[in-house]
């Protein structure tokens, strides 16, 4: 690694930290609007290993608000274009990519077989939470978990709590009670109080997706790095 790359990080946190950085591995669901930005703070910092799970493609209506999404990687895996983005970053990085949906049937014992220090939860359908939730939780791996960052316009209300104390957040809700089915108690979430909004939503619509905007999945995925890297790092 280029210690230039590291070094206004180790004038903040120290060399050895750094160095401690340079010996994790990251296991990461979801590169879309919170996963990329969590990726990138991840590897901006110094991690040394980063998996990235994630079955979709980009589409035009992800340039809004996801790191990897432009008018030139229209149609791409998400998760290869983040692996090129991120290795012009740091090209010692070890990364590995599964351009794959996670579901328990499908990837048993896949995050205990990765040997990860750390999982993070940006994906957005209950299921596949839950299940990598669930997963890590049981092999004793840190794990910290997004809620909901569609329909949302304040990202300086977010804030980072275990989800037995979020409130307000549907999606935050359902996980509540999912878990707690599974003796499951004390995961980080990144949530916000907010009130869900969505005023540009058209009537004819029967499931719309939700509303979104730039600065708020970025901010809740620079806000999961942060946490991994300070825990990662033994950081106050």
């Amino acid at each position: 690694m280029n210690p230039l790359y590291t070094q206004r990080t180790a004038r903040l946190i120290g060399r050895e930290k750094v160095a401690l950085l340079a010996e994790r591995a990251v296991l990461l669901f979801g590169a879309g609007g919170v996963g990329s930005f969590a990726a990138e703070a991840l590897v901006r910092a110094g991690i040394g290993k980063l998996i990235m799970m994630d079955a979709d493609c980009f589409d035009p209506s992800n340039i809004n608000r996801q790191l990897g999404a432009t008018t030139a990687t229209i149609g791409k895996k998400k998760v290869d274009v983040m692996k090129e983005r991120l290795l012009t970053i740091n090209p010692d990085l070890q990364i590995e990519t599964y351009a794959e949906f996670y579901l328990p049937e499908t990837h048993a014992g896949f995050i205990a077989a990765s040997g990860v220090n750390y999982v993070v939860d940006a994906v957005d359908t209950v299921r596949a939470k839950i299940a990598v939730i669930e997963e890590a939780y049981i092999h004793h791996i840190p794990v910290i978990s997004s809620m909901g960052a569609g329909n949302k316009l304040h990202p300086e209300l977010f804030e980072v709590t275990t989800i037995e104390k979020t409130s307000v957040d549907p999606l935050a809700k359902i996980l509540r009670k999912e878990l707690k089915k599974r003796n499951i108690h004390g995961v980080k979430v990144v949530y916000s109080k907010e009130k869900p909004c969505a005023v540009g939503r058209a009537s004819t619509e029967v499931h719309p997706s939700p509303g979104s905007i730039s600065f708020v999945p970025a901010a809740v995925g620079m806000i999961m790095g942060g946490v991994v890297i300070r825990d990662l790092a033994e950081l106050a």
